[in-house]
């Protein structure tokens, strides 16, 4: 698999391992990979600064999520923060907490793909490019165009997805096609 990190890919795999041993530590119950990153696994590779990581953390007393468990745990291992995102072995990671049902879904549903010698959790391809078409912007549409040509993916699942999330005419907009 070819990566747009400037041929990182055996760092790439030093970070997922640290994910890995996040979940096994306890810092975080689950997490999936989205994002480019993510559509690395269906299709060519695209450009891209980061890897969006979304994680389920455990339960809080508070109503507010925090993040500093995780800002903290990576800390002490020798990792720093610059802005919104944590250097984890040369790569920057954005960690981002499910912000609607889509996302808690896709995060859910994520399936085991290998990279390299480590297991990772990633977005079904279905859910990310229903997210891309949430998003909306000009580079997922360009995402979304590669992914249907390149990817493997169930297009019933997919239109059930939009469907169940509202997204069917948003679909129609970014994609342009109908699948409502």
């Amino acid at each position: 698999m070819v990566l747009c990190f400037s041929g990182k890919l055996n760092e790439m795999e030093k970070a997922i391992s640290v994910l890995n041993k996040m979940v096994e530590d306890g810092v975080i119950e689950n997490y999936a990979i989205g994002g480019a990153v993510a559509a690395l696994f269906y299709a060519e590779p695209v450009e891209t600064f980061d890897l969006d990581v979304f994680v389920i953390i455990g339960e809080s007393k508070s109503s507010i999520l925090s993040l500093s468990p995780i800002y903290r745990y990576l800390k002490e291992k020798g990792y720093h923060s610059k802005k919104e995102h944590i250097w984890v072995r040369g790569i920057p990671i954005q960690f981002l907490v499910p912000y609607n049902a889509l996302i808690e879904e896709a995060l859910r549903e994520a399936v085991q793909k290998k990279f390299n010698h480590e297991q990772v959790r990633v977005m079904r391809a279905e859910h990310l490019m229903a997210v891309m078409a949430q998003t909306g912007r000009a580079k997922d549409k360009i995402r979304i165009s590669i992914l249907r040509q390149q990817a493997k993916y169930d297009e019933r699942r997919l239109r059930d997805i939009l469907k169940r999330h509202g997204l069917a005419a948003r679909w129609k907009i970014v994609a342009g096609d109908d699948h409502g």
